[in-house]
């Protein structure tokens, strides 16, 4: 079965934001997980640089060719990610996402999971979701969407490019 808006609804899963429009006070600051979708009718359109921070020197786009072998047609999730606790206990859903959005805007990230969001054109009208969890339950949550979705499509969602493994 597909993962989509709904299943993901189904699933627990709240916000369907666009990234334009969310209110950052209005997520969660519990950990978790969240997925970034394509809203309906969306047509990629790659940007040849991306708008995303450097990251340890490196720039974080990708020549277009291996951009375009990444989509995933008929995919409505682009990203899966997670919002853990953090070593001191105060990250969490707000605050990755926050990140993740900042990234988007340039400003250096502390990693670049999800990057080839940032080089799509008209990212803005992304939705981002999430589902708060338990921390002890975001590993295997996030290693259980990515089993799903390459499932369903034999491959990871666009910008997830390392699966997540479920941890013992």
């Amino acid at each position: 079965m597909p993962i989509n808006k709904k299943t993901l609804k189904d699933d627990g899963f709240a916000g369907f934001r666009t990234f334009g429009s969310l209110e950052i006070m209005r997520i969660p600051q519990g950990t978790g997980v969240f997925a970034v979708l394509q809203p309906e009718g969306f047509k990629p359109r790659f940007l040849k640089k991306s708008t995303a921070g450097i990251f340890k020197k490196k720039d974080p786009s990708i020549p277009g060719p291996a951009l375009a072998d990444e989509w995933v047609e008929d995919a409505d999730i682009l990203y899966f990610g997670k919002a853990g606790p953090g070593s001191k206990g105060n990250r969490g859903l707000r605050r990755q996402i926050q990140e993740f959005l900042d990234f988007g805007k340039g400003k250096p990230p502390g990693h670049w999971d999800g990057r080839l969001v940032w080089q799509l054109a008209d990212s803005g009208s992304l939705l981002i979701a999430w589902k708060e969890l338990p921390a002890e339950a975001v590993n295997d949550a996030e290693a259980k969407y990515h089993a799903e979705f390459h499932a369903v499509h034999d491959r990871l969602p666009f910008a997830n490019l390392v699966q997540a493994r479920v941890r013992n």
